[in-house]
């Protein structure tokens, strides 16, 4: 059913993001991310997200190297890790991201943590002259919280295009969905079935049930009719084929009802840098 869903049938944001893409956290084998990432470029994908701190760019670049796919149709982001957010840092080390993927440009680059190295006005400064050089198309910021993106924003001389944060139905962060709407900045959701903690609870259980679908679907259609982008991670062929089915899954006022009323919460990645520790 899968090879049926035309990549131009996955919505984008209004900034442009194609709100499903392949997320490569923890893809660390290369031949294996590699081939992850052709599979789901041909399979229709045109989103995928990597890091520096992930060791895997020049996979996920001969992944996109050898898909059968145009580089301007996909839509390639990386981040900078804590320790690379200085000034100068930021600058030297993205264009080092760019020659591991074998790129010229990227479509959204992110600060990977409002840590470390970062400092608001040093770290955005390069960031945007990144982006009037036209070596990014998008900033994003990546694990803030309100009061982080709202000072990225007033200091950051390019628009900051996204917020990619951990989301899902046990960890669905109403209040920084808000923050992230006033600003119109989009937010991305990383490890958006819950490392797989989304298999186990009654309420998805139901509804993947009722659609005939798995759970992991019916996650990522949630999140879909939320407005928020989704960047799960797969590396087999059939989980990539099942997410990108998703597509397809339409639910309504009574499913959504069910998983917003999940009173489960669980954080699946927690540092002790993080910004809300």
């Amino acid at each position: 059913m899968a090879d049926q869903i035309a990549p131009d049938f996955c919505p984008t944001t209004s900034n442009g993001t194609p709100m499903l893409g392949l997320g490569t956290w923890e893809n660390d084998d290369p031949e294996q991310c590699a081939e992850s990432v052709r599979n789901a470029l041909e399979r229709g994908y045109r989103h995928i997200d990597t890091a520096q701190a992930y060791g895997n760019e020049d996979a996920v670049g001969e992944g996109l190297a050898n898909a059968d796919v145009d580089r301007e149709e996909v839509f390639l982001a990386t981040k900078i890790w804590i320790d690379n957010l200085g000034y100068e840092d930021v600058k030297e080390t993205a264009r080092e991201s760019m020659d591991r993927l074998g790129v010229d440009y990227l479509d959204m680059l992110y600060v990977h943590w409002p840590a470390g190295e970062y400092d608001p006005e040093e770290t955005l400064s390069a960031f945007a002259e990144l982006y009037d050089e036209g070596l990014i198309e998008n900033v994003g910021v990546s694990n803030f919280m309100a009061e982080d993106l709202e000072t990225a924003i007033d200091v950051c001389d390019a628009p900051i295009a996204a917020n990619q944060v951990e989301l899902h139905p046990l960890l669905p962060q109403e209040d920084l969905r808000e923050a992230c709407e006033s600003y119109d900045v989009d937010v991305v959701a990383y490890s958006p079935l819950a490392r797989g903690q989304v298999f186990n609870h009654d309420g998805l259980e139901e509804v993947a049930s009722r659609h005939g679908v798995s759970e992991a679907q019916v996650s990522l259609a949630w999140l879909r009719e939320k407005g928020i982008v989704a960047i799960p991670k797969a590396t087999g062929e059939d989980h990539i084929e099942d997410n990108w089915e998703s597509l397809l899954v339409e639910l309504d006022r009574s499913d959504i009802d069910t998983i917003d009323a999940i009173d489960e919460v669980s954080r699946e990645v927690d540092p002790d840098f993080a910004p809300w520790n």
